[in-house]
């Protein structure tokens, strides 16, 4: 069952330590709150993490959808325990909401993910810029679905849009309940590989899958009067196998997405600035008035946006504060662990 997952020779290869400890390989296709689902050989499984995983992992360590994982059978039950996650190949990534210095795994080797927006008075280039980096960050390569295509008068019109600022980058236009779109979304997904979908509360994630399953798997709920803005409907992670072969990641809508510290995923989005930037007269220029700003000299004739050039600055600022914040966290755990050794050596002294 496995193969129909994912599994590979290389996966095999690298689980053969876990193998010998007595262990099955499985995936995880369903996290909640009180745990999760995996497939395995043996079919699916409920199965909670070990305590000694749960307390050697922070939080960017523990299972996530679509990791593979070493798993124990529980005598007597249809239930398993979570040992250990194989090294995970991609990952969707964002800050926790609670922490802004602790990373969460949406979802896990992943190939493919689709930046889902609605052809609807929510659409906003700016979030889908942010949900773009993020795509990169992750490893995956993105795609851009714009839904409810027949809801919009000139969908080409704004796809068009959308794909000036989404460089080297799909846009496919889809209206699920028309059937438009889907086989030519479903070309960017080959067999065997995963995809995860993500975008805000209401943005058409889980009529998608519904599409492409054909049937009502995944809960949906019509976006609010006034503003067209999406309401939660998904509140887990599943991974879900399509008929041709591919499968698909099914997330809760996000209405941003906390970018980690690096910048290769802006770099991405944002070719065409980074090479503004790089043009301007002075290294050091900030682009306000310095002679011979290339920025500034594009921003004045109208071939940049002045919207996508703040947001470019404004992400910069993000990424920053972010490494500034893991500079000082790391800082502060050396503090501690020198602390720690300064008192086991008081307390040797002590005792002798």
């Amino acid at each position: 069952m496995i193969a129909h997952y994912g599994w590979s020779d290389l996966l095999a290869e690298s689980f053969t330590p876990h193998a010998r400890a007595g262990h099955m390989p499985g995936r995880i296709v369903v996290q909640q709150r009180n745990g999760y689902l995996v497939v395995t050989d043996q079919g699916e499984l409920r199965a909670k993490p070990s305590g000694r995983l749960m307390h050697e992992t922070v939080e960017d360590g523990r299972p996530a959808v679509g990791d593979w994982v070493a798993l124990s059978l529980n005598p007597g039950e249809r239930t398993a325990t979570l040992h250990a996650i194989l090294p995970r190949r991609t990952a969707f990534v964002r800050l926790a909401v609670a922490s802004a210095a602790t990373v969460q795994v949406i979802a896990s080797n992943i190939d493919v993910a689709f930046v889902v927006a609605s052809l609807n008075a929510d659409l906003n280039p700016r979030r889908i810029e942010r949900y773009l980096a993020a795509a990169w960050q992750s490893g995956a390569r993105p795609v851009v679905v714009l839904t409810k295509a027949d809801l919009c008068d000139d969908p080409e019109a704004r796809a068009a849009e959308i794909a000036a600022l989404a460089t080297d980058c799909p846009v496919v236009v889809v209206s699920a309940r028309q059937g438009q779109g889907l086989e030519g979304l479903l070309a960017h997904l080959e067999p065997g590989e995963t995809c995860v979908l993500i975008g805000s509360s209401g943005a058409g994630k889980s009529t998608l899958v519904n599409a492409f399953l054909g049937e009502a798997r995944m809960a949906t709920k019509a976006v609010r009067e006034g503003d067209d803005k999406g309401r939660h409907t998904t509140s887990h992670r599943e991974l879900v196998r399509l008929a041709g072969g591919g499968l698909i990641i099914d997330t809760p809508g996000m209405r941003e997405v906390g970018l980690i510290g690096e910048d290769e995923g802006v770099t991405a989005v944002f070719e065409d600035v980074e090479a503004l930037v790089g043009q301007c007269r002075f290294s050091d220029c900030g682009h306000g008035g310095e002679p011979g700003c290339a920025v500034r000299a594009a921003l004045e004739s109208g071939e940049l946006d002045p919207a996508r050039w703040a947001h470019f600055q404004k992400l910069g600022l993000e990424l920053a504060a972010v490494e500034a914040k893991a500079d000082q966290a790391a800082k502060d755990a050396q503090r501690r662990a020198r602390k720690q050794h300064r008192a086991s050596k008081q307390a040797d002294r002590d005792g002798d």
